[in-house]
């Protein structure tokens, strides 16, 4: 029998669908509070349990949406979702359910992780690293692609068209995909860029133009280095594009790569077959309306 699977859950990509893809006229507690997030979020935790059968889960958290290292890096990064206030611009309905999808989480007796000035996709690539596989990161951002190990049995769950229907990704589905390797990933889209995390990418070079790079010298190291080398064949339009983005590639290859070693604390991660709280997890069914997903997470968990 197949060893049984860590899940990392990128919580934030998660409750991000679910609050668009339940309408808030659908999931509302019993004073009129929308709990579309929380329901979606809870039921796509039931789905995955029930189809990839891990014995341990641990729902990855933003403490720092927009770290300040790699805003230094690169002030672009993440700028277009600023508020004039400074923080991140969330739907307010959204940014309400957020602490209730924690309650739920600790009742539930399912692990929670977070770092201070580190992104969600820290904490999963530092515990991808560190745990024991085989290991599975649920997910829609496709930056997490980065982490794919197949010797160490690192897949992802992208989620890019739900949970219902995602898809495996390994190192073969990658390149498959993109053109690139899973490792080479983060080289990709800092050369391609994304406009979704304010990175502007090297002027005139395209999603195409950046795999065939990455796939034909292994990486940005092997690119800047063959900027020097009259046998390496570089159109000259080309060659002078990557020279003129040279800096702003230095600095984004640092900001795009997941970091392996955020501190991240030894944790729990057993998932549980019973809730921690069930009177606690009967209240907080009650308060918002929600006994349907509560019943269907106890029920994932159970089996």
């Amino acid at each position: 029998m197949d060893a049984r699977p860590l899940l990392l859950i990128d919580s934030a990509s998660l409750y991000f669908r679910a609050f668009f893809g339940v309408p808030e006229s659908a999931a509302k507690a019993p004073d009129g509070t929308p709990v579309n997030a929380v329901r979606g979020f809870l039921d796509m935790l039931s789905t995955l349990i029930r189809g990839r059968r891990p014995d341990r889960m641990v729902c990855c958290l933003d403490l720092s949406w927009r770290p300040a290292w790699r805003v230094a890096l690169l002030p672009s990064y993440k700028a277009h979702r600023l508020t004039p206030a400074g923080g991140e611009d969330v739907p307010a309905a959204l940014d309400a359910q957020i602490p209730i999808i924690l309650d739920f989480l600790e009742v539930l007796g399912i692990a929670t992780a977070g770092a201070g000035d580190f992104e969600a996709d820290d904490v999963i690539g530092t515990l991808a690293a560190r745990e024991p596989g085989p290991v599975e990161v649920a997910t829609g951002d496709r930056d997490l692609f980065q982490v794919i190990d197949d010797e160490r049995q690192v897949r992802v769950l992208y989620c890019g068209r739900g949970v219902a229907k995602l898809e495996v990704m390994d190192d073969a589905a990658v390149h498959a995909k993109y053109g690139v390797p899973a490792a080479g990933y983060a080289d990709f889209a800092a050369l391609r860029g994304d406009p979704s995390d304010g990175l502007p990418g090297v002027a005139g070079v395209g999603e195409k133009t950046a795999a065939r790079l990455v796939d034909r010298h292994g990486g940005l190291d092997g690119i800047l280095a063959a900027l020097d080398d009259p046998a390496a064949g570089f159109a000259p339009g080309l060659r002078a594009k990557i020279v003129a983005g040279r800096d702003y590639l230095a600095a984004a290859r640092e900001v795009v790569a997941v970091s392996r070693t955020a501190p991240v604390g030894q944790l729990e991660t057993k998932l549980p077959a019973a809730p921690a709280d069930p009177d606690r997890l009967l209240d907080l069914a009650h308060q918002w309306g929600l006994a349907g997903s509560a019943r269907r997470i106890v029920d994932a968990l159970a089996a």
